[in-house]
């Protein structure tokens, strides 16, 4: 019986071939890119689209949570800090409970929306951007270079990209740091994958705290 050809696995961010096992953990295996430094699952280890969605219907997250507008507080005041009065922007992945909107709203600012399950609004990807945020995405993406891109794609100039996600720690680490442990967690960044990023865009890059990433369209 002839043998099945071996399936190239690509890098989702830097789509380099180049990259080894970090690390093992019960039945997932996570590569490391010798390039961007990013740690992925492979796409046989990921969800369908049908369990990925039941994993975020289980989310509770709501505007009226006070506990959630703090954390989220991270991301809204250095945005805030860094954009002009009544900017407009796109929350991208905003979730079945539209948390963060709500606070520019508030502020002041005009919002759009984006979630591939709970707000897919294909117009709003073709406007252009002040500021976009994403808080808790971009570790759940199964094709991050075309959707962080993308985004680039649509922020004006001088606006900003600010990314929220953890960093992965080390490999001795890794087994048991909780992040992981979501299925629905493919992609996995750090300092060094987000600085790949900003060479790439060849844009300003300004680090808030451990988990904050804002990325400036010169």
């Amino acid at each position: 019986m002839a043998n099945k050809r071996a399936v190239l696995v690509l890098c989702p961010l830097c789509k380099c071939k180049e990259h080894s096992v970090y690390i093992q953990h019960q039945r997932s295996e996570y590569r490391l890119c010798s390039k961007c430094s990013l740690v992925f699952v492979i796409e046989s280890q990921r969800l369908d689209e049908n369990d990925e969605k039941s994993r975020y219907d289980l989310h509770v997250n709501s505007p009226d949570d006070e506990h959630y507008r703090k954390y989220l507080s991270k991301v809204y005041e250095p945005v805030r800090d860094r954009v002009k009065e009544g900017s407009f922007g796109l929350d991208f992945g905003s979730g079945p409970g539209p948390t963060l909107s709500k606070m520019f709203e508030e502020g002041g600012f005009k919002m759009n929306i984006y979630d591939h399950f709970y707000a897919k609004d294909e117009k709003v990807l073709h406007e252009g951007y002040d500021f976009i945020t994403s808080s808790e995405v971009v570790e759940h993406l199964y094709e991050p270079k075309e959707v962080l891109d993308a985004l680039w794609a649509i922020i004006n100039k001088e606006g900003i990209l600010c990314l929220l996600t953890q960093p992965y720690p080390s490999k001795e680490n890794f087994s048991s740091w909780y992040y992981k442990n979501d299925p629905t967690h493919v992609c996995f960044f750090s300092k060094e994958s987000m600085e790949f990023l900003a060479n790439k865009w060849m844009s300003n890059l300004e680090i808030v705290g451990k988990d904050i990433f804002i990325f400036r369209k010169s």
